[in-house]
């Protein structure tokens, strides 16, 4: 039950954080007509990015482990841009009113924005 909790406040954090993300970041934005909507659309969103987040960036780590130590880990602003984008593209197949304009500066800003509102609420909403 532990586990269900936990991704339950994870997927909920990152729906917020996206919410505030279209809110705050220009280029990314929600195009809904109703709360239930939109809801329904930053959930599938946060599950989409939790997705892609957890089966690719272990391989990106793994394989550009060297462009990592080479940057001091800066390359991993772009990663998470990449992915962030990733995520805009994969809602937009599957007609979700999500849109990212572009890597920079909207993709990079909102998966930089997006983890750190993310860590934030979880900080805070997963309290034993």
């Amino acid at each position: 039950m532990s586990f269900l909790k936990g991704l339950l406040i994870r997927v909920g954090a990152t729906a917020v954080a996206f919410w505030l993300a279209t809110v705050i970041i220009p280029g990314i934005s929600l195009n809904t007509e109703s709360i239930g909507e939109t809801v329904l659309t930053l959930v599938l969103v946060a599950v989409i990015f939790g997705v892609v987040n957890g089966v690719l960036q272990p391989i990106i780590k793994t394989v550009g482990c060297g462009f990592y130590l080479l940057t001091l880990g800066l390359i991993a602003l772009v990663v998470n841009g990449l992915l962030f984008l990733l995520t805009g593209w994969i809602a937009d197949q599957v007609g979700l009113p999500f849109d990212v304009d572009g890597f920079w500066p909207a993709a990079v800003l909102g998966a930089l924005f997006v983890g750190i509102v993310t860590w934030l609420l979880g900080a805070i909403l997963d309290r034993d």
